[in-house]
């Protein structure tokens, strides 16, 4: 383990890199820290959990279980009985025929294999805290790894907006020795995010381009826009979550899948039941997505104004250096 430390004024700046699959330390910087312990990973501003990533002692896939607006609303449901394979927020779509979103007849794994380097820094005003994770995408009927990702996770807080920002950002390649893999998937697969109980009823989708989208099937319906929010009440206190879809994605800007009957759901896709894409070895795919949470209800212009700003930030940190 290296930890290195520098102070500039009000600067910190920690950095954590592994080669064991956890690390044992807490990376700190005034106002934000990260942490772990056997089996998740925290990010925290003060006494407020921000974030919480469970790696460990998952059957199929890391997801984010916990994720709060600045005022201490989580808005995230884990495994809930009507769909147990709904997991906070995850990340899964079909790798050459196999199922890694759904969890039922042997479906594919996402299995851990380490962290690359944790950071935590505040500087300009603005506090961050994340971290990569190494994974690969594993067939469970032959045990052959279809895919590698290096994931990353920050957080960002930044002075007197009142948002808790996340950046998701996802490098994938065929796995060793494979030339090529086929990306499908249902039009809900993708990067997801299931909603609390109490947030199901009396919401409101928006978009960027206020649009009213194709309906699907019931009450779902799938919209291509730049950005995606979900307006509603989670334990009775107004909630805005919006998903940013970066613009050097492909196929960006992103097909949004929502529904709101019987349960909430809002998914970042790349429309996969539609168009196939085949990724070829030595050309990875980077796909980065910003998720905003603020407490009450936010005007349009203002998820614009945060989302002008997150494309406009540099890709620095976690992993730079592998985009």
């Amino acid at each position: 383990m290296r930890i290195f430390a520098r102070n500039s004024g009000l600067v910190w700046f920690f950095a954590v890199s592994l080669a064991a699959g956890r690390f044992d330390s807490t990376a700190s910087a005034e106002g934000i820290h990260i942490s772990t312990d056997t089996d998740v990973v925290s990010i925290a501003a003060g006494e407020q959990i921000l974030l919480r990533y469970r790696y460990r002692d998952v059957p199929y896939k890391p997801y984010v279980d916990r994720l709060f607006t600045p005022g201490g609303v989580n808005v995230l449901l884990d495994a809930p009985a009507d769909h147990l394979h709904h997991h906070g927020l995850m990340y899964a779509i079909t790798v050459d025929g196999v199922n890694f979103w759904e969890e039922q007849q042997a479906p594919g794994q996402q299995v851990h294999l380490g962290f690359d380097n944790v950071t935590s820094e505040s500087r300009n005003e603005t506090s961050r805290a994340g971290f990569s994770e190494r994974l690969c995408w594993k067939n469970p009927h032959n045990e052959e790894l279809l895919l590698t990702e290096l994931r990353s996770l920050r957080v960002r807080c930044p002075a007197g907006s009142k948002v808790t920002l996340l950046t998701w950002q996802s490098r994938f390649e065929p796995a060793d020795g494979r030339k090529s893999a086929t990306l499908t998937g249902a039009h809900y697969h993708g990067l997801g995010l299931r909603f609390i109980r109490s947030m199901d009823t009396g919401g409101r989708f928006v978009n960027a381009d206020g649009k009213a989208g194709t309906i699907y099937r019931g009450d779902e319906r799938l919209v291509r826009s730049r950005w995606c929010a979900y307006k509603a009440k989670a334990d009775g206190k107004d909630v805005t979550v919006a998903m940013f879809d970066h613009p050097e994605n492909k196929r960006h800007p992103a097909t949004w899948f929502t529904m709101s009957t019987p349960f909430a759901y809002l998914s970042a896709t790349l429309n996969l039941h539609e168009e196939s894409m085949e990724l070829v070895s030595g050309k990875p795919l980077v796909l980065r997505y910003g998720i905003a949470l603020w407490d009450g209800q936010v005007e349009g212009h203002q998820i614009e104004k945060l989302y002008q700003s997150w494309t406009a930030m540099p890709t620095e940190g976690v992993n730079a250096e592998q985009k």
